[in-house]
This record gives C-alpha cells, sequence and structure tokens, in this order.
C-alpha cells in the first residue's frame, strides 16, 4: 500500500466506533500478574518447576473437592464475623480493619513464647490473634474497626492498642507502632473521601474487584505495595493486603452483596511468606543456593529488595500456572487463585500445628504481608 492510499481496515474501524458499534474494553487490570510475570522472566534465584506444578494442580483439585473448598469455608472459622448476627456494614468495617492491621505475626521464638492471644478458652497465634484480638477488643467495648476511633489522638493511643492486643505471653504484637500508623492513615483517608466508613469505598469501585484494589492503592498508601525490581521503571504491584481485603469480602459475603464482583477472578494468591513456603515444600519452586541457605538459616531478607521479589513475584505466578492447569485438566471446574491460596495457607499451617515442616518459610518484617 502506498502512502497515500487508505487504510480500509483502519476506516472501518473508525466507522464502527463512531456509529456506536465498536465497544473498547476499558474494565479495570490490577497489574499485578503481569508484574508477577516479568519479575519470573528475569529470576535468577528463584525458578518454577513446571512438572511440579502439574502434580500439584491435580494434588490440589482432589483435596479442594474432598474438602468443598468454596467461600462459604472462610465464614465457618469461629472467629471470622457473622455477618447474619452484625449485619453487612459492621461486618465490612470488621473485614477493613483486619486487613488494613494483617501483616506481619512471625516470631523467632518457640510457640510457648511467641505473641498469642488468649480468646474464648483457646489460644490463637499468627493471623488468628489478630482475629481473636479485634474480637476481644469489641466484646471488652473497644470501638477497634471505627474510623472515628482511629483518628481519636487522645483515645486511640498506642497504649490502648497494647491493651488490645495483649498478649498472654511476653512478646509483644510485633510492629504496632506501623498498625497504629496505618489506623491514622485510613481513618484521615476514609473521612476525607469516603464519608467515614468503607462501604463507600466498595460502592465507588463500582462492582469490580480490579478497580477496589486500584483504589485501595491509590488513596492509602498502606496498601501501596509495589516496589522497583532490576531498574524496571514500572513498578512490581504484589498488592497482597488490597486484594486480601476484597478476597475476604467475596468470601465472607459469598459473591453477594459487598462481596460480588463481576470480576473476582483478577485477584492473584496473596504474596505472603507461608504460600512460597508450601509451594517450595511441593517442589513448585525453588531457590538459588545463597537464598535458601538465607531462608533455612532464617537470616533476615529485607523488603523490596530482589530475594523477596522474586519469592513473592515468582509464588504469584506460580499459583497462576497451577490454576491454568486445573482449569485445563478439569473442564467445567471452577476455581480461582483466591480458593487455591487458601487452601495453601490452610495446608501449610496444618502442617506447622503438627510439626511436619520440612523447610522455614523466609524471614522479612514488613507492613505488606
Amino acid at each position: 500500500m502506498s502512502d497515500d492510499e487508505p487504510d480500509l481496515e483502519l476506516l472501518a474501524l473508525l466507522r464502527q466506533h463512531l456509529q456506536g458499534k465498536l465497544t473498547l474494553n476499558d474494565e479495570p487490570e490490577t497489574g499485578v500478574l503481569e508484574g508477577a510475570e516479568y519479575v519470573y522472566d528475569n529470576a535468577i534465584d528463584v525458578a518454577i518447576d513446571m512438572r511440579s506444578c502439574k502434580n500439584a494442580a491435580a494434588a490440589i483439585h482432589a483435596q479442594m473437592q474432598q474438602k468443598q473448598y468454596s467461600p462459604a469455608t472462610w465464614s465457618a472459622h469461629e472467629l471470622h464475623p457473622d455477618r447474619t448476627k452484625i449485619g453487612p456494614e459492621a461486618t465490612v468495617a470488621f473485614i477493613f480493619t483486619m486487613d488494613l492491621l494483617n501483616f506481619s505475626f512471625w516470631s523467632e521464638l518457640p510457640d510457648a513464647e511467641r505473641f498469642a492471644i488468649e480468646y474464648r478458652g483457646q489460644r490463637w497465634t499468627g493471623y488468628w490473634s489478630l482475629v481473636a484480638a479485634m474480637q476481644r477488643a469489641l466484646d471488652e467495648g473497644i470501638p477497634i474497626t471505627d474510623s472515628h476511633f482511629w483518628q481519636d489522638e487522645e483515645e486511640c493511643t498506642l497504649d490502648v492498642l497494647r491493651q488490645v492486643f495483649r498478649s498472654c505471653t511476653n512478646e509483644e504484637m510485633p510492629l504496632l507502632a506501623e498498625r497504629l500508623a496505618c489506623l491514622r492513615e485510613a481513618g484521615k483517608v476514609l473521612y476525607e473521601r469516603y464519608e467515614c466508613h468503607p462501604i463507600n469505598l466498595i460502592e465507588e469501585a463500582n462492582g469490580s474487584a480490579a478497580a477496589l484494589v486500584n483504589l485501595l492503592a491509590r488513596d492509602f498508601s498502606c496498601f501501596r505495595d509495589e516496589h522497583v525490581f532490576d531498574g524496571r521503571r514500572k513498578p512490581i504491584r504484589i498488592l497482597k493486603r488490597a486484594q486480601i481485603l476484597v478476597a475476604d469480602l467475596w468470601a465472607c459475603f459469598e459473591g453477594e452483596g459487598y462481596g460480588k464482583f463481576r470480576d473476582i477472578d483478577k485477584i492473584t494468591m496473596f504474596a505472603d511468606y507461608r504460600v512460597p513456603q508450601i509451594l517450595n515444600t511441593m517442589g513448585c519452586i525453588s531457590y538459588s543456593p545463597p537464598l535458601d541457605t538465607a531462608i533455612r538459616l532464617k537470616k533476615d531478607i529485607p523488603c523490596g529488595k530482589s530475594w523477596e521479589m522474586q519469592l513473592r513475584a515468582c509464588s504469584i505466578w506460580c499459583v497462576e500456572l497451577i490454576r491454568r492447569e486445573i482449569v485445563k485438566r478439569y473442564p467445567g471446574t471452577h476455581t480461582n487463585a483466591i480458593l487455591i491460596d487458601f487452601f495453601l495457607y490452610d495446608t501449610i499451617k496444618e502442617m506447622e500445628a503438627a510439626g511436619q515442616e520440612s523447610v522455614p518459610h523466609h524471614r522479612t518484617r514488613s507492613i505488606w504481608y
């Protein structure tokens, strides 16, 4: 075609657009999967074993079918909020607060000495210590899920948080000052943008999981889990807590009401330190000798540096490959990265409780997970 000849295909597309017949896909994307694939393609310290991923897909699918894994599994736990009892708005406030503070529970101490919460006749550690502490605070009349409370510098203080998260051991909850800072910032943003309640944030997303993740990352710096990798100009988006907040809403409300998202399957797994641990145990991901040694010796792996980025991003991509294999091998079966993540997390916690961990998780202290 010469320079002075019209491009007939382009003209046809323009006519369709002007006539309203051509619809452009303007649905939001989080960019998490794109960034994870980039890190995987350029990783030198974390590798994915495709054969092991295929074997894992079959095993995970079989066990999830056996245990009837579904969004309802989330609400079955006694500590998670019961929306039928406390109402949808209080449930949303609880979940928002929970995932605002859902980070860094690991300890170097033995189980008997590590940070733990006594509640309802049981001792809770890890993530469950956070949920138990929140339920206990509400029982005691402390409005821990109220954004007005977070903004009150006389009522919501570090000493009050120490009371809320008081341990039945001598170890204090890690990063308490950072948790207070998260509450302060969130309270301010909710006041300025969302009429003091996260339900208005959810409604702003207009039924899109990706849009809600993007709003959280845009408006709240404490949800902006983005990092530079390998000199790439565009930051790698991990967004663990923003994504798990959306997933928890979806699971708690079983895909209805405040948990109804038309694009929920765009949510990836939640890159923490537990899922990489079990993926490594299953042979799905492996490490270079220096990284493997650092993990086994429980050395600190700095937040945002190359090793940590490879661990987190390659785990996201690995779970995505497992998900694709399940969909391919078992047509008609609907699963997503959320349910696979929930299953893997529960499994490694069961292994921990039974003393069956063959390799420790990596140690990175941060507010991101």
